[in-house]
């Protein structure tokens, strides 16, 4: 083997690796466009929604549907059987999606998320409702990229409880590079699938150890409030 750097001895091997390859097959600066596939399956809307929920489900989340109109009282639902006492809401989140009056008879007390928010303040908060950037079917993966109604990655990762509202219609996607299309790469993205969870060497299943102990999905049937 000859001497160098690491880097020179990496590209040596390349160089040797195509040195037989015809040179119209070698990689070029901007290359052809492959007819790769983008999806297992051709999927209708409801069918997209429908495996989303199935993989979901397997992961251990907890998946609901509900329409525009049911969305408030099922949230308001979900936070009072949770025995939730305060939920933080990011900015940008519909004000259709809580129904303030519900909450506040079911004692659950709304936190406008804040720099004052720090990870130590947030672990004594109950619960976080968020929408997303988009979801994918084919894995059940929720993805978050800090937009509007999503906050900051912090309020995803702490609380214990995590309720993430999914517009089926526009939002669910069928397939990562589908998905990948859709998304900005200078966006901070957070990619979920189902609740946080590892396991030890004996294959024991903890959850809760770096995110939500408990994650509950909503497709939101119809396109939703924005």
């Amino acid at each position: 083997m000859s001497g160098g750097t690491s880097r020179e001895r990496v590209l040596g091997r390349v160089r040797r690796a195509l040195a037989d390859v015809p040179r119209h097959e070698r990689p070029r600066d901007h290359p052809v466009p492959r007819d790769y596939r983008l999806t297992h399956d051709t999927r209708t809307t409801a069918d997209a929604a429908a495996l989303l929920s199935s993989n979901l489900t397997d992961y251990r989340a907890v998946v609901h549907r509900t329409d525009e109109g049911g969305l408030p009282a099922l949230v308001a639902g979900l936070l009072g059987r949770r025995g939730a006492r305060r939920v933080v809401v990011p900015p940008g989140l519909p004000d259709a999606w809580l129904a303030h009056e519900l909450l506040a008879a079911a004692g659950v007390e709304q936190v406008a998320d804040s720099p004052a928010l720090t990870a130590r303040v947030l672990d004594d908060v109950d619960s976080v409702v968020t929408g997303c950037a988009l979801a994918i079917a084919e894995t059940g993966t929720i993805v978050l990229d800090a937009g509007p109604g999503q906050g900051r990655r912090a309020l995803t990762l702490v609380p214990d409880h995590h309720v993430c509202v999914v517009r089926a219609a526009d939002q669910v996607v069928d397939s990562v590079p589908l998905a990948l299309a859709r998304l900005a790469p200078d966006r901070p993205l957070t990619w979920i699938s189902g609740p946080s969870a590892t396991s030890d060497i004996e294959l024991d299943r903890v959850e809760g150890v770096h995110g939500p102990r408990t994650l509950e999905v909503v497709l939101l049937d119809g396109t939703g409030p924005r």
